[in-house]
């Protein structure tokens, strides 16, 4: 039932690794299977707003999120010297929401109040370190009260002799249930009706990336992607109030294409500091056209400290069927009163604080950073949300 507005954290672990024929017994390589690399990450997010949904487009926006993942990556090599990475992640949230728990408007509080989200994944990459080539295969699931995703994929790259070019073609899909809780008013069997029903929400994506290394200052990346989605792709609890003041449940075309474009770039200014740039263009069948452009400078103040200030700017346009509270004709085939598809402008800036100690965090060698970081958002139809993060990682030396 979460809808989080904003979404900032993440994990980018590698796709870097894969497969060939190939031998070189001039240097030994451990066949023994052993952990590379522990990241855990935790998160508290909080957002408060005034155009709920839930509520036809009124109403409180309040949630909270208390969010924990943790990754194992494992590294062995085979016979044939090709590198196998292993990493097998978990994450589990928990929220409060004060706009889901008016699913059902006569209740001070209900189920619908809060939830627990969990997510494992695991990912398995194969990688000929001498012809820079890799395979990757992932899978991973998700669930909470009312959705269930499962979802798998696989990615191939490869890299140019001189490795200042790199090319990864890669495909997923994300098979979905939803339950289909719909507002109390609108349950055939009255308020106490929990034969809820269920539908599919399939997605199925892929995407081309090539990143270059322009010269020993400039790193450069384009990825350009196209996704297909089918099924019941709206909310079932999200209510929508017509101008007679009547009211449905959201409804929305059944089909969606998605298509992303992105470039992202990063400049070296010497040994201290480095520029990242980020901009995206996004266009969708139902109308919705954004641009993000992002900004983030890693300024290093001292062999072990650096900081992160960033900033990111996002615009985008209403989708077609779209309109506020008790403005949407009776005859129209779709509708929504959710703001997250209505016009507006967002601006998101914070600041991170990396610790990376040559022996370690506290004298523990094995855990070798930690980095802190807090934003703050703000979004032009009255939504305004904080988060702040840890990153906890050990690496063998």
């Amino acid at each position: 039932m979460k809808k989080i507005c904003l979404s900032v954290l993440g994990l980018y672990l590698g796709f870097i690794q894969a497969f060939s024929q190939a031998k070189d017994s001039s240097q030994y390589k451990s066949r023994k299977l052993s952990i590379e690399e522990i990241n855990l990450v935790s998160s508290y997010y909080k957002q408060d707003g005034s155009h709920s949904a839930v509520e036809g487009g009124i109403g409180t926006q309040k949630l909270s999120d208390i969010s924990n993942v943790i990754d194992l990556k494992l590294v062995f090599y085979d016979k044939k010297y090709r590198k196998h990475s292993l990493v097998a992640e978990a994450g589990l949230d928990y929220y409060s929401s004060a706009s889901s728990d008016r699913i059902d408007a006569k209740a001070n509080s209900s189920a619908s109040s809060s939830d627990i989200r969990v997510y494992p994944s695991l990912s398995w990459t194969m990688e000929n370190e001498q012809k820079g080539r890799s395979l990757n295969l992932f899978a991973s699931t998700s669930t909470e009260y009312d959705y269930q995703s499962i979802g798998f994929g696989a990615a191939y790259s490869q890299k140019s002799k001189d490795r200042n070019r790199e090319i990864t073609v890669k495909g997923q899909a994300f098979l979905d249930k939803v339950t289909l809780i719909r507002p109390v008013e609108l349950r055939p069997g009255g308020e106490d009706d929990e034969n809820y029903g269920s539908a599919s929400r399939n997605s199925y994506s892929g995407s081309v990336t090539l990143s270059q290394v322009v010269n020993k200052r400039l790193q450069m990346l384009f990825v350009a992607e196209f996704v297909q989605q089918e099924g019941f792709l709206g909310l079932p609890f999200n209510r929508v109030y017509f101008k007679d003041l009547s009211m449905r449940a959201e409804h929305l075309p059944s089909t969606r294409w998605k298509l992303p474009l992105g470039l992202r770039a990063s400049y070296f200014l010497g040994d201290k500091v480095v520029l990242k740039g980020f901009y995206r263009f996004y266009q969708d069948s139902w109308g919705l056209q954004a641009h993000t452009a992002e900004l983030e400078t890693s300024l290093k103040l001292s062999p072990v400290f650096s900081l992160t200030p960033f900033y990111r700017f996002y615009r985008q346009t209403a989708v077609d069927y779209f309109a506020p509270y008790a403005a949407h004709e009776t005859s129209e085939e779709f509708f929504t009163s959710n703001f997250d598809l209505g016009d507006f402008n967002s601006h998101f800036a914070g600041m991170g604080f990396r610790y990376v100690p040559v022996g370690g965090v506290f004298g523990v060698k094995h855990w070798n950073m930690v980095e802190l970081r807090y934003g703050h958002y703000t979004r032009s139809n009255d939504l305004s949300a904080n988060i702040i993060s840890m990153h906890v990682r050990i690496k063998k030396p």
